[in-house]
């Protein structure tokens, strides 16, 4: 479907612009009337691809969750679309839902419709959308997305508000140690070097420091903006990404901790789409879309592969030597009594709580770490001015 970009005047008389997809122009301008304003120009872009409309968490959560109620009420699917497309403040949303909309009411299936905005409705998202239109439970499919947003939204808030302290006092400490090495160390040792008194090693090793400190800092900034590019250089390989990401999973204390993220993060996905009323295997391929890690999505696509087969698909993952005992277990006792979907309800239980007890700990750990980093190097720039002074009235009175 082809992507245009637009100009156009809303009800205030300002002028506007975005982008949209449509299957055609004339498709195009009747979405952007439908939003309340009156286009101006509309042009095919030639660079559709390059193009991703993005929309924030929260509307998208409030958008899911309004379909969910309007359809709970038996009102419509076009009626509901059309209603919400409305309400939403943000313009690429409002546009996307006007042509998902025109599309359901030519004859598409909503998730299909949706695969037209892939950057606003992911594969996760259309595919529990589909599951439940298969099902005939759309209103339940849309509710159990805007309980998943919903919980998304609230871990997400939760990390950023722990950390937010810990991270204003790194902060502050590192400006008040650069600081200290850069203006007022410098001044108060010149005085000793005009004077001839040899300096005592831990000022001599700080004011080196303190002479290079710009240069630190922009290298140590270019360097981590390096790393991070190299590293997406590196993982655009598949091969180089399983082995990286591998690697991960062996580091001390947040291999595990990223494990039990990847696994309670794909266990409530598969309890969701299969609540939604789609198959064991339909569910694994669509699930590995939300994990992160290459090598556990491997590991899911070669089970998914001996369950397509007719294998037992948990000796698969026992054997990649990877995922938590627990989670083997209750998945294998939940496959042989065929109640598969209450088990990855449990297996979300208990791996979100484990992910609580662990974060809580490194954040209240977190926070008297920067205190004692800060401080420590504080007390050895304090060293660094004072010895010299002490040295001095050694010299002085003997």
């Amino acid at each position: 479907m082809p992507t245009y970009k637009y100009s156009a005047i809303n009800e205030t008389g300002k002028k506007v612009s975005g982008i949209l997809s449509a299957q055609s122009e004339r498709v195009a301008r009747h979405q952007i009337k439908a939003t309340n304003l009156t286009p101006l120009s509309l042009k095919i872009s030639k660079h559709s691809k390059l193009l991703r409309v993005r929309v924030s968490h929260k509307q998208l959560l409030f958008a899911t969750r309004q379909i969910a109620t309007l359809l709970d009420s038996g009102i419509s699917i076009d009626e509901t679309l059309k209603s919400i497309a409305l309400e939403v403040e943000d313009r690429s949303l409002s546009t996307a839902l006007h042509s998902v909309r025109d599309e359901v009411l030519q004859g598409s299936r909503i998730a299909k419709a949706m695969s037209s905005h892939g950057s606003i409705f992911n594969e996760t998202y259309r595919s529990l959308v589909a599951a439940g239109d298969a099902a005939g439970n759309l209103h339940i499919a849309f509710s159990n997305l805007a309980d998943y947003l919903e919980e998304s939204a609230l871990v997400r808030q939760q990390v950023i508000s722990a950390l937010t302290y810990p991270i204003i006092l790194m902060v502050f400490s590192i400006g008040v140690v650069f600081a200290l090495l850069t203006f007022v160390m410098p001044q108060v040792v010149d005085q000793f070097i005009r004077s001839g008194t040899p300096l005592p090693a831990l000022t001599s090793g700080l004011m080196v420091i303190s002479n290079y400190a710009w240069l630190i800092v922009t290298g140590g900034f270019f360097l981590i903006i390096g790393s991070y590019f190299y590293y997406k250089k590196l993982i655009q390989s598949n091969v180089t990404a399983i082995s990286i990401h591998k690697r991960f999973l062996q580091i001390p204390l947040i291999g595990t901790f990223l494990l039990n993220a990847e696994v309670e993060r794909f266990s409530r996905v598969m309890h969701l789409m299969m609540r939604s009323g789609l198959n064991l295997d339909i569910a694994m391929q669509q699930a590995q879309v939300v994990i992160g890690n290459r090598y556990i999505a491997q590991s899911i696509e070669i089970a998914r592969g001996e369950l397509v087969e007719g294998k037992d698909f948990i000796i698969s993952l026992k054997e990649a030597n990877v995922f938590p005992s627990l989670f083997i277990q209750l998945l294998s006792s939940g496959y042989k009594s065929g109640n598969l979907t209450f088990m990855f309800e449990k297996v979300t239980q208990y791996m979100k709580g484990e992910i609580e007890s662990k974060r809580s700990t490194v954040l209240s750990l977190l926070e008297p770490l920067v205190i004692i980093f800060g401080g420590g190097i504080i007390l050895l720039i304090v060293l660094a001015i004072l010895l010299p002074i002490m040295q001095m009235n050694s010299m002085a009175i003997g």
